[in-house]
């Protein structure tokens, strides 16, 4: 389990924040990876919303990426046992009664670790939110049905696979790419079972894998390794990575404010000249 902290926003403030406390209770966002994916590979988006204010849990889905165990123990991915969505739903699960212990002033720490001053007792269990990517998004989803906990849902590029039929009366968006409703069944199943708000939104250009951090790191790394600009536009499509970045940046922030914090801005409520790549599929 990891905890990202945001400290950019805090060390321009005139004076320190002070620690997380039971009066300013935290929202929390539980996060899923995709398929062979890891913890970190949405980094740009957890970072973001931890700037801000968000308490983000991450996940390594055993058997599914490298997972590190508290006795030193690590485990590569595998293709047995194989993982399922509903398998890292029940991680997604498990996520929630440790952010349960936590805002209760209890540690589910396993191995007995102090943890970091102010956090116990300091998370709204109240206003909890998830997103995911690819079999991480179909998971958010998923975790969503079986467990009223989850207020608010974002799910990037998810397949919806297998075919959820099953109706989510609490908000949820979706940032596609490749798993379009046009091109996906599923995708298109699981729309029309969405009673609550919800919202789906485009990045023109942008393809699935690096929907996530890859959008600026293979970039980089192509570079390094001698491709060609072809050869790194073939990997990750042909929206500007910083567009990317900017794009991941903003559209979650606003879904995750709106929905717990109740914020309400426009960037949701249709294009924005300041996104003209940001298409909306209604």
């Amino acid at each position: 389990m990891d905890r990202a902290a945001g400290g950019a926003r805090a060390a321009r403030s005139p004076s320190p924040r002070p620690p997380p406390g039971p009066r300013s209770r935290r929202p929390v966002i539980v996060y899923s990876h995709g398929a062979g994916s890891h913890r970190g590979d949405h980094t740009i988006m957890v970072q973001e919303l931890a700037s801000h204010g968000y308490v983000v849990v991450t996940v390594d889905h055993t058997y599914d990426t490298f997972t590190e165990f508290p006795d030193g123990r690590v485990l590569v991915p595998a293709d047995f046992p194989p993982m399922f969505p509903r398998d890292f739903a029940a991680d997604l699960r498990f996520l929630l009664e440790c952010v349960e212990q936590l805002a209760a002033g209890r540690s589910p720490d396993v191995d007995g670790k102090t943890l970091p001053q102010g956090l116990l007792g300091a998370l709204d269990p109240q206003r909890i939110g998830a997103f995911g990517w690819s079999k991480g998004a179909t998971a958010t989803a998923l975790t969503m049905l079986a467990d009223q906990r989850v207020r608010a849902g974002l799910g990037i590029d998810g397949p919806m696979q297998p075919t959820i039929t099953a109706d989510l009366d609490r908000p949820f968006m979706m940032m596609t790419a490749d798993f379009t409703r046009a091109g996906m069944p599923d995708v298109t199943e699981f729309w029309m079972h969405l009673r609550g708000w919800r919202l789906n939104v485009q990045a023109e250009g942008a393809v699935h894998k690096p929907y996530g951090d890859d959008a600026t790191l293979i970039p980089q790394a192509g570079k390094i390794l001698g491709m060609t600009d072809q050869q790194i536009q073939d990997m990750i499509g042909t929206l500007d990575p910083a567009r990317a970045v900017r794009i991941q940046q903003a559209y979650p922030l606003a879904f995750f404010d709106q929905q717990l914090r109740h914020r309400r801005g426009c960037l949701l409520d249709g294009p924005s000249p300041a996104f003209p790549e940001v298409k909306f599929i209604r």
